[in-house]
């Protein structure tokens, strides 16, 4: 098959090209390079990459035009700067809505599109969270410009799989705590964390059931989750025993910033009724593995989606 995959050579992107491309796939990576990067994935006779944005609507419709896709995998997402409410629309709505509309007129077979969690905002009703909790993105503009494009899916017409997704984490992570800790760790310097809960996920957990959706499992949208929550202290733990530091660093621990939730834990109930229930990968061996890509790539990012957590 032929599959377009947007921001390619990001996190999850480069990992789910990775594995289309190990299995015999042909794969066409389309990245900004605003995250991503491009030693993210090396030559292979069945990949192309293309240096652009998916906001470029001619681009867009020229590479589905010629490649006869047979799925979009869209992993691209601006997600910088909280106040960056430019290119946050440029690429999650505009560029969204111009994918949207290619595998309208290119009747591309299957479209996997992945949301955030902060869709239901910062304050959910529901614990877990059901898939029935209604959207409340007004939090930041990343989850409201993301949600847009999987409003627009909704009454499409294109078959589509949106995986609401836990913490994703992992090698090539470069937005939330994982590499901060890292990367202030390694400097010498003092971390703190809140007491809020997450559940975090591997990257490469998530792209096996990626796969699993291009080939046609599942409809519609679905929670990308353990259904279990952690402490943020138990991944700066696991992070402490992956760098075996010489002497345990112990972090400040703040009190949950006014747009900080305690805890987004998703329902993934549907999830493993459609997709069957993986081996998610521990925490200790996540932090194992993206420790050994930060010491050989570095830590770059540190990313966060709200405002509270950017002046910190």
């Amino acid at each position: 098959m032929n599959i377009l995959v947007t921001g390619g050579l990001g996190q999850i992107g480069s990992h789910v090209s990775e594995m289309l491309l190990a299995r015999g796939d042909k794969v066409v990576v389309i990245d900004n390079l605003a995250t991503g990067q491009r030693h993210h994935l090396g030559e292979h006779p069945n990949l192309t990459v293309v240096i652009d944005t998916i906001a470029n609507r001619d681009k867009v419709f020229e590479l589905c035009g010629e490649h006869g896709f047979g799925a979009i995998v869209h992993t691209a997402a601006s997600y910088k700067d909280p106040n960056d409410w430019y290119n946050d629309t440029l690429t999650n709505c505009v560029g969204g809505t111009n994918l949207i509309q290619a595998a309208q007129q290119f009747k591309i077979g299957r479209f996997v599109y992945f949301q955030t969690a902060l869709c239901y905002g910062v304050k959910p009703l529901q614990q877990p969270i059901r898939l029935d909790h209604p959207k409340f993105p007004a939090n930041s503009s990343y989850a409201i410009s993301k949600t847009v494009t999987e409003d627009y899916l909704e009454i499409s017409g294109v078959d589509y799989v949106s995986f609401r997704l836990a913490n994703v984490i992992g090698p090539r992570n470069v937005s939330g705590p994982l590499p901060i800790f890292f990367q202030r760790l390694s400097e010498g310097k003092k971390c703190f964390v809140t007491k809020a809960r997450r559940d975090f996920v591997f990257n490469q957990d998530l792209a096996r059931a990626v796969l699993k959706a291009v080939d046609g499992t599942g409809k519609g949208a679905y929670h990308f989750s353990s259904g279990a929550d952690v402490a943020i202290k138990e991944l700066y733990d696991a992070v402490v025993k992956a760098m075996e530091l010489p002497a345990y660093p112990e972090p400040e621990v703040r009190e949950l910033g006014p747009d900080d939730a305690a805890s987004i834990l998703l329902d993934p109930s549907r999830t493993f009724q459609d997709f069957g229930k993986p081996e998610f990968t521990p925490l200790d061996e996540i932090a194992r593995q993206s420790v050994a890509y930060f010491r050989k790539h570095g830590a770059s990012g540190g990313y966060t989606h709200l405002k509270h957590e950017e002046k910190k």
